[in-house]
């Protein structure tokens, strides 16, 4: 007996709202026309990876960040629409955005 049946046993006055099992996966976020480009720079002598160029909500651009942050266990911040990534994870992360099915620009280097 699992816990929904229990709960029925106890209210059975209550009807239940069925709610729709959520996967934030690829499903909230906006595909765009535009690439998104992926740059790579040196700030006070350590690498980072900077994206930028994406139109959608920026709701969407956080969770992208944070997904690719989780992915790649590596740290990084979101700032004046661009996501900045500790290291220089260029090729992994384009490979990540073109999974999702974004169009990605190489810059530098």
């Amino acid at each position: 007996m699992d816990l929904q049946d229990q709960l029925k046993n106890l209210f059975p006055d209550h009807v239940s709202e069925e709610t729709p099992n959520e996967t934030h996966e690829d499903d909230g976020l906006w595909l765009q026309d535009d690439p998104i480009i992926c740059k790579y720079e040196k700030r006070k002598g350590k690498p980072i990876t900077i994206l930028e160029g994406y139109t959608g909500a920026t709701e969407d651009f956080k969770m992208l960040a944070k997904d690719i942050k989780t992915k790649l266990s590596v740290g990084g911040s979101f700032k004046d629409d661009k996501i900045i990534i500790q290291g220089d994870y260029r090729d992994k992360i384009m490979q990540i955005l073109k999974d999702k099915g974004f169009k990605v620009k190489r810059v530098g280097g």
